[in-house]
């Protein structure tokens, strides 16, 4: 099987990719590289330097002809989407689009479209979250990953494309940057490493942070190839069903690392959820997927991974 990856340079799609490749299919990536670099791509991926917003995905289809789109490729900050809506609706909503139209031009069987268990279902009385739940967005990131499972829907019916929608909780693991306003594990990794204070973000009546559910990338790879013989047209949660508090991540991490600094606290950020944790038995049933991988040991295994890729060439690093 063919498959084509947007986003397929990151943090997941590159994880993603690999596992797809140990499972004997071919992989082709289309990635505008804007915030990753495709070293973190085995050799034998084509990586197509593309943004999905392009006139020219199109002509990309054209000419791979895959039988599956991986649709990673987003604008993934909650911070950034409240900031400036525009530019996410024009990356997670319009962006999406154009892939779908394309994907309808050119045959392709099936999309695998990445969205958001945390953004969506946070905040709900009943936690952990199924998939029935209807969400309460409280930002633009969210409101656009909903709407283009929505639009997942209407291609389905109307032009017969097939899809999966893997809702994936807060994804952490080997390859993942500190960049920002994202991906809480790697920023307090390196800062810890480099004997620097973390900042906590907090509602004042839950002290020790937001509450997430972290799931290891592996575990999320093997869901992505479940996905691409089974439950089609189907919502499905990706992550573990265990509530974790921000404050708790760090104090993993800081005893796996033998090193504590004071917490600098602050007030939460507009469009955080307070609590969230996803109810994944949906996912058990139609995918024969459950995560395999605790807390403690995908922290050690990425502590490692980055220990690692600090020590060698920027141009290594990612691999």
């Amino acid at each position: 099987m063919k498959i084509l990856i947007t986003g397929g340079s990151g943090f997941i799609g590159s994880n993603v990719a690999e596992a797809y490749l140990s499972a004997g299919h071919e992989v082709v990536v289309a990635d505008n590289l804007s915030s990753d670099s495709a070293a973190c791509l085995p050799s034998d991926v084509r990586l197509y330097p593309i943004s999905i917003e392009s006139p020219d995905f199109g002509n990309l289809l054209k000419l791979e002809q895959p039988d599956v789109i991986n649709h990673h490729a987003a604008q993934k900050s909650v911070p950034m989407s409240v900031e400036n809506p525009m530019l996410d609706a024009r990356i997670n909503a319009l962006g999406l689009l154009n892939v779908l139209e394309a994907a309808v031009q050119h045959n392709v069987r099936k999309i695998i479209y990445i969205s958001s268990g945390g953004a969506l279902a946070g905040d709900a009385p009943v936690i952990p979250t199924d998939e029935s739940y209807i969400p309460k967005m409280i930002s633009p990131y969210a409101i656009h990953k909903y709407l283009g499972e929505q639009y997942l829907h209407f291609y389905s019916v109307t032009h017969g494309l097939e899809y999966t929608v893997l809702r994936y909780a807060n994804v952490y693991g080997p390859r993942q940057i500190a960049d920002g306003e994202c991906g809480v594990v790697p920023i307090f990794m390196n800062n810890l490493l480099s004997n620097q204070p973390c900042t906590l973000f907090a509602y004042a009546n839950q002290p020790r942070g937001t509450t997430r559910d972290y799931v290891y990338v592996k575990d999320v790879c093997a869901a992505n190839v479940a996905a691409l013989t089974k439950a089609n047209q189907a919502v499905l949660n990706i992550g573990t069903g265990i509530e974790v508090d921000t404050e708790t991540v760090y104090e993993e991490l800081a005893q796996l690392i033998g090193r504590e600094l004071p917490l600098i606290r602050r007030p939460e950020r507009v469009g955080d959820v307070q609590r969230s944790a996803l109810d994944c038995r949906k996912a058990a049933e139609l995918l024969d997927w459950k995560p395999t991988t605790p807390l403690r040991d995908g922290l050690r295994e990425t502590l490692a991974w980055l220990e690692d890729s600090r020590r060698k060439p920027s141009a290594e690093a990612h691999r």
